[in-house]
């Protein structure tokens, strides 16, 4: 709608001003009821993450917390405690933020409440989807990707539904410039696309059923490919974004300084990309990539305190305000925990450091210091400030919202220092020899139970930072309720004009940059795209990367089964299969872990953390009858243990109707099976069975040959036996 009135120039180019021939002003709406509705979803999701949280930190030192259901097991629902925290809290209030942030710096409307709806609802639908299947144990076992080939294909096109929505909303914009928030935004949105695309390559089976088209090393590398830059680029960078404007809002101060926004932007997008082979550090990955990652990793200081300096800095000669604004307090903790994050990051990049902290809780530690501090209290930020201006009112209490600041910052301290306590402890204890030359804590249970009151100290904290949370919750339904959403709230701004030519500093290369959307997408896609091609093509085409080991077989049918088995309770959650080239991991396991021993394993299961033993060299280590009797209660075989019994897998019946259509898939990508082997697929899956049930029963544990625990023995006999044949021959 055109004005006629005299202009009001609010906002406009420099080179307008002082103009009589101004543009008319232009009046419209900013739509408030999608950021409403985005708040309530951050609140109510990030209750239900952390709640999960707290019950799965309190079933590693009580099992009894595992409810005994098959559902609730700490495998299965850890996934859905990271997925809800990552992208149903975290995600929903990047949304929130940017709808609102995102109107008011292009002053415009978003570009389609159609499309807004739809991405709202289509992400809500996407976390019940992820709350259903993942306790079901429908789940690809890619860490904080465990979602299966049709939610990823839903998840993709809801993307580009917000792509569409904010590069409209971008396009339509009446201010020529394009704030810092905004580049952060883009960012994110061309990353986390090639991400989630790159690390969903699956040959689907069935509709909740898939295989993972990379294998063994190659896999593992996009896979922390994806999980390293899904820290970065969902974590961090919209987060910074956020930073770039409501922390100036909160302080009523401007940004620091453009010029360094500027640069920690493009080192930060271009070096994060590279850093995530540090994940695998004396892993089976190729030497030359590990080392990549870690220089990448120790640059990256440097962007990523940039955009902390700028925040903080932002600050000065406001400080006084902090002491008086609780907003101010938590945005102070926010940032200070991302720059204690992203300095921890490239110090656990160290080879000598890594080999102390991988596997263990100090990693633990390491990204909840950035999630509780960094993301969740940015968050809680961002809510209380607002829901009041949504509302039009106060916010109901101050006293709550103090007590939510200390509560949630003493709940940090509590779950943080005894993890970086355990961790030391667990990593110290695993590489602890005697004078005499053999393993201190021969037994691996030794080192867990001596973690068990740190993890009790652990569960408390999550549950303060939870109750602070439900505080929040409670605070800003009050506020809610006292007032009345402003759903569409009036606007009005000059239209930009066309017709522009730079002048003078205007002419800077970024100056041209910030102010066309789409260079600036295709430049951020250039930059993340450089280090990804570096590391992965060699990967992938370099044959000597990933040498082969002759006697290294696929799987046969019943192995396939108990292996999807494994990956459906969530195994790789607590254990790892992965002995890496340490005195004190090859005296308690056996031989170090070779690239070519995982060629066919679609996805590769080397784990994160290990909660118990490392399993990669389990085969032929106990009888069939150990097993059988662990799974069943395994207090049995280790006295102490914190595992959760599984008698659903003693008397569950094994599904073989896809059998045959899980090797073929596995052929589709690269496992030799031949015609034979899939069509008598089931045949010679029985026949195995029928031996391990024979087996067991000369051990005296009558079992069917059909039933699930079947399966799963005749998978961990075999892990890491092929290479022994080698031993064997040589001999």
């Amino acid at each position: 709608m055109i004005s006629q009135k005299p202009p009001t120039i609010i906002s406009s180019d420099r080179t307008t001003l002082g103009q009589t021939n101004s543009p008319g002003v232009e009046y419209f709406s900013y739509d408030n009821r999608i950021v409403r509705n985005f708040a309530i979803a951050t609140i109510v999701w990030g209750i239900v993450g952390m709640l999960v949280g707290v019950i799965i930190a309190s079933q590693l030192f009580a099992p009894a917390a595992n409810l005994g259901t098959q559902y609730t097991t700490f495998g299965r629902i850890r996934p859905l405690h990271t997925n809800a925290v990552i992208f149903a809290f975290v995600g929903n209030a990047i949304f929130m933020g940017a709808y609102y942030s995102l109107q008011r710096l292009c002053k415009a409307r978003m570009f389609s409440d159609l499309l807004s709806k739809i991405h709202f609802w289509g992400w809500q639908a996407i976390i019940v989807a992820a709350a259903i299947t993942l306790p079901l144990g429908l789940t690809t076992s890619h860490e904080y990707a465990e979602l299966e080939w049709p939610i990823d294909i839903a998840i993709t096109l809801i993307w580009v539904v917000f792509g569409i929505n904010m590069f409209g909303t971008i396009i339509n914009r009446r201010e020529r410039h394009l704030y810092v928030a905004i580049w952060f935004y883009i960012a994110t949105f061309v990353t986390v696309a090639v991400l989630h695309i790159v690390n969903s390559f699956e040959m689907p089976v069935s509709l909740f059923k898939s295989y993972y088209m990379y294998a063994g090393v190659q896999d593992a590398l996009v896979q922390w490919w994806y999980g390293h830059n899904a820290v970065a680029f969902f974590l961090t960078t919209p987060f910074l974004g956020l930073m770039y404007y409501y922390l100036p809002k909160m302080a009523n101060r401007p940004i620091y300084s453009y010029k360094l926004s500027i640069l920690h932007f493009w080192a930060l997008i271009f070096i994060y990309i590279w850093a995530g082979p540090h994940h695998l550090l004396y892993s089976s990955l190729p030497d030359w990539a590990q080392s990549l990652g870690t220089v990448f990793s120790i640059m990256l200081i440097a962007p990523s305190w940039g955009g902390m300096i700028n925040g903080l800095l932002t600050l000065r000669g406001a400080w006084d305000k902090v002491r008086e604004d609780t907003l101010l307090k938590f945005m102070v903790v926010a940032i200070t925990a991302y720059g204690m994050a992203t300095f921890e990051g490239p110090m656990l990049s160290l080879k000598n450091v890594n080999a102390i902290a991988h596997f263990t809780d100090w990693v633990v530690a390491h990204v909840h210091v950035g999630a509780l501090g960094w993301n969740g209290f940015m968050a809680f930020a961002i809510l209380y400030w607002l829901i009041p201006r949504l509302y039009r009112t106060p916010l109901y209490s101050q006293k709550l919202l103090n007590i939510h600041f200390w509560i949630g910052t003493l709940g940090i301290l509590l779950y943080a220092i005894p993890m970086y306590i355990s961790g030391f402890t667990q990593g110290m204890m695993w590489k602890e020899f005697t004078p005499e030359g053999v393993l201190k804590y021969p037994n691996f249970l030794e080192t867990t139970l001596q973690l068990l009151p740190m993890h009790q100290m652990r569960a408390l904290g999550g549950a303060f930072y939870l109750a602070g949370a439900i505080l929040m919750a409670y605070n800003l339904f009050k506020t809610m309720a006292a007032g009345s959403l402003l759903a569409n709230e009036s606007a009005e701004a000059p239209a930009l004009t066309k017709a522009y030519t730079p002048t003078g500093s205007d002419t800077y290369w970024h100056r041209w940059f910030e102010r066309k959307p789409i260079p600036l997408l295709i430049g951020s896609l250039v930059v993340i795209l450089i280090g990804s091609l570096v590391e992965l093509i060699p990967t992938f085409m370099v044959r000597s990367n990933v040498p082969t080991i002759a006697v290294v077989q696929p799987y046969t049918a019943l192995e396939v089964q108990g292996r999807d088995l494994y990956i459906r309770e969530g195994c790789v959650n607590c254990h790892s299969q992965m002995v890496r080239p340490f005195r004190s991991e090859t005296e308690r396991y056996g031989e170090y872990s070779k690239a070519g021993e995982f060629v066919y394993d679609h996805p590769f299961l080397w784990g994160s953390k290990r909660t118990g033993p490392d399993l990669h060299r389990e085969g032929g280590k106990y009888p069939d009858s150990w097993h059988y009797h662990h799974m069943r209660d395994p207090t049995s075989m280790s006295p102490g243990s914190i595992m959760p019994s599984y008698p659903w897998l003693l008397t569950q019946q094994l599904d073989i109707s896809t059998t045959s259509d899980k090797l073929r898939a596995l052929q589709k990508v690269g496992v030799p099976y031949d015609e034979q082997t899939i069509s008598y697929a089931n045949a010679d899956l029985q026949k195995q069975a029928q031996d391990v049930s024979a087996r067991l029963a000369k051990d005296g544990i009558s079992v069917k040959p059909d039933r699930e625990i079947v399966a799963l023995i005749a998978y961990l006999q075999r892990l890491g036996t092929d290479i022994k044949k080698m031993e064997t021959a040589s001999k």
